[in-house]
């Protein structure tokens, strides 16, 4: 069973920077993709950033981080990163790692992920 445990979230001021990390364990973390998502209150989740198993780490995302945020592997440590730069108010959400439960090169839905954290918690003031 695949186990994934997010850390890294807070209470930040906007402009400010925060990296998540996700710890995954239960099978071998480089033959799969990864991603990032984030539910705010009321609202959807939706997805912020997906990263392959390949050795390029071939990356995609969500129009609305695109330049402030980056996704990384190192699977070395079976962790996934989020690295959030320029955080803004609307950036406030419960941050989830997922993982897929097929070898998708770069899924990037929420039903393409079968494999879900607990979530951590993002708060930026403005």
């Amino acid at each position: 069973q695949v186990q994934l445990v997010e850390s890294g979230g807070g209470l930040v001021q906007a402009g400010d920077s925060l990296r998540l990390s996700c710890v995954a364990s239960g099978r071998t973390f480089s033959d799969y993709a990864m991603g990032w998502f984030r539910q705010a209150p009321g609202k959807e989740r939706k997805f912020v950033a997906s990263i392959s198993w390949l050795g390029n780490g071939v990356a995609d995302y969500a129009d609305s981080v695109k330049g402030r945020f980056t996704i990384s592997r190192d699977n070395s440590k079976n962790t996934l990163y989020l690295q959030m730069n320029s955080l803004r108010p609307d950036d406030t959400a419960v941050y989830y790692c997922a993982a897929p439960l097929a070898r998708i090169p770069l899924p990037t839905s929420t039903s393409q992920f079968d494999y879900w954290g607990q979530g951590t918690q993002v708060t930026v003031s403005s």
